[in-house]
This record gives structure tokens, C-alpha cells and sequence, in this order.
């Protein structure tokens, strides 16, 4: 049985992970954690337990963590790229003070954890194609700075004092359950919005701009597929590179198109989004999470094309 604590409960990664972490256990609890500002809602409110948890305040974390006998520790509390821009301090506090805050509760408390990296931990001098698993980490952005120091934190946590850490850097995420966040890589979410229901779509990012990108479901299951690893085969922990694909706007729209024949789409460019995207890898290999804990992706972009849009169809 596993008592688990998901912290950012009701963000875009956190409110799809807390239910498919109550159906993989559903002999333990898993708590939500959430902040006044965005309480849980609808099924996430009434399917588990949930508690206000501000990763800010140490005390709270520990207090909760307590109350369930957590064992482990979901930390997806972080500012999103392009916001964390224009809220750098904001964007600090939250994603390493928060960090040092689950750690040092973790270690106390003895709890696994699992703080999600991004490939915005690379940046404009990391090789852009197939970029290694170790490689040179030099972001041009706080979200990058945050998550390369959350990385290294992380590690030190658990060769310092044996925290079970292990995270991913995950691509680009498309879902069509949570809407998008102020991500740079959320235009690959908002086409499939506006291609249901206006049948065209204003791209912020320009022709050939390739991002790596995973479908949601993929996503999940890579959290909850590491965390349950053989900690014997890890030889990385903070962060595994991970993917599904990776396409530019035209190859998106392509695919669209394949589902949405009369789909239009045209470009308005985003010059902040855009410089975040250059400075970001083309693709990343990730020969390291397929052979030391087995990851492989379900959903190439045609098969997230058409699961998105005939989900989309029927909700909206």
C-alpha cells in the first residue's frame, strides 16, 4: 500500500496525475494537495482525501505528510516557462525553495520524491538533435535555471542523506483534459482547442521550430512507471530525458489536417515564446530511460491527433 502526497494538485501535469495515481493504488491514499487559490474540483475533490498544501510552507508539508503516513512525495508545484518570465522571483520560490522544502521533509520523514525536470534545463550551447542524456546544461531562462538547480539539488538529497529521488525532463505535454498554462510548447495544445472549434489557429511560434512533445496519457505513465523502477538499474535519477516525438507547426497543423480537412492555419509570432523555443533542443534521445528502467512511449502524433480531436469533439 502507498500513502502519497501530489503537491500542485489542480495544475496541468498534477490534476490528471493525482487520478491516475488513485487507480494504480487504490489500497492507499493519495492526497491532494492544492492551494486556496485553486481548490480541487468535481472528481479530483470527491474521489481521495485533499489538504491544503502551500510548497512555500515547510510546516504544512511536513504536518500533511505526518497525517497520512506519506511514503512518497509528488512535487509538481512550478511556475510554467513563459510565466516564469515575468515572474522571476516568484518562479525561484517556488520551484527551489518549494524543492528544498519537500526535500528536507523527505529526509526527516522518509519519503521517496519525484520533482519533474523539463527539457528547459537545456539551453542555446546543448546539442539541439538527440541531445544526450549528459550533456551541458546552460538555460537562458529562470524556469531552465530552476529546474537544472533542482536537478543537482535532488541528486545531492540523495547521495548526502539516501532520499529516493528520481525525476524526468519532460517535452513539451499535450492534453485534453487540462487546459494549457503559459507553457512555451502549449500552441501543440491550444491548435487541437482551436481546430475543434474554430477550424483554424494563429501559431506564436515559426515554421520549422521543432520541440520535443508527449501526449499526456504517456506522460502519467512515466511518472508513476520510474517511481515503481528497480532502484538497483538507475544509474540517472534527476533527470532522465524522455520522449514521444518531436514535430514543428506545419507537421502539427499536417496532422490536424488529417482529421480536420479544412483546418486553416497562419503565424503571429510570440518573440518571448519564440526565443524560449530556440534555445530549447530539437530532440532528445533517451536511450538511458529505455534501458535502465524500460520507457516507451504509446502515441506517435498522428495517434494523439486523433485521440485529441475526437475527445475534444465530444466534450466541446
Amino acid at each position: 500500500m502507498k500513502n502519497i502526497l501530489l503537491i500542485g494538485s489542480t495544475g496541468q501535469i498534477g490534476s490528471e496525475l493525482t487520478m491516475a495515481l488513485r487507480k494504480a493504488y487504490p489500497q492507499g491514499q493519495v492526497v491532494a494537495g492544492y492551494v486556496p487559490s485553486a481548490p480541487p474540483k468535481g472528481e479530483l475533490l470527491e474521489s481521495g482525501p485533499s489538504e491544503i498544501v502551500d510548497i512555500t510552507n515547510a510546516q504544512q508539508i511536513a504536518d500533511v505528510v505526518k497525517k497520512y503516513q506519506v511514503d512518497t512525495i509528488y512535487n509538481l508545484a512550478a511556475l510554467l516557462s513563459a510565466v516564469a518570465e515575468q515572474k522571476p522571483q516568484l518562479a525561484w520560490n517556488i520551484g527551489l525553495g518549494g524543492l528544498f522544502n519537500v526535500l528536507e521533509v523527505a529526509r526527516e520523514c522518509g519519503c521517496a520524491v519525484f520533482t519533474p525536470s523539463s527539457i528547459g534545463a537545456f539551453g542555446p550551447d546543448t546539442p539541439k538533435d538527440k541531445t544526450p542524456q549528459d550533456t551541458i546544461q546552460r538555460p537562458k531562462t529562470m524556469y531552465g535555471v530552476t529546474k537544472v538547480a533542482g536537478e543537482l539539488l535532488s541528486d545531492y538529497y540523495h547521495k548526502r542523506f539516501g532520499v529516493d529521488t528520481r525525476s524526468v525532463r519532460f517535452p513539451g505535454l499535450i492534453s485534453n483534459v487540462a487546459p494549457p498554462g503559459g507553457g512555451t510548447t502549449d500552441y501543440a495544445v491550444d491548435i487541437y482547442y482551436a481546430a475543434v472549434r474554430e477550424g483554424r489557429f494563429t501559431c506564436p511560434l515559426a515554421k520549422g521550430t521543432y520541440m520535443d512533445m508527449m501526449y499526456m496519457p504517456d506522460a502519467l505513465r512515466a511518472c508513476i512507471e520510474l517511481m515503481e523502477a528497480d532502484p538497483s538499474r538507475l544509474k540517472h535519477r534527476n533527470s532522465f530525458n524522455i520522449t514521444a516525438m518531436s514535430f514543428d507547426p506545419e507537421e502539427i497543423a499536417a496532422s490536424v489536417r488529417k482529421f480536420v480537412p479544412e483546418f486553416v492555419m497562419d503565424y503571429q509570432i510570440d518573440e518571448l515564446r519564440q526565443g524560449i523555443a530556440n534555445s530549447w533542443p530539437n530532440s532528445l534521445d533517451d536511450s538511458c530511460a529505455r534501458s535502465e528502467w524500460d520507457w516507451k512511449p504509446e502515441y506517435d502524433l498522428d495517434a494523439m491527433s486523433e485521440d485529441m480531436i475526437r475527445t475534444l469533439r465530444s466534450r466541446l
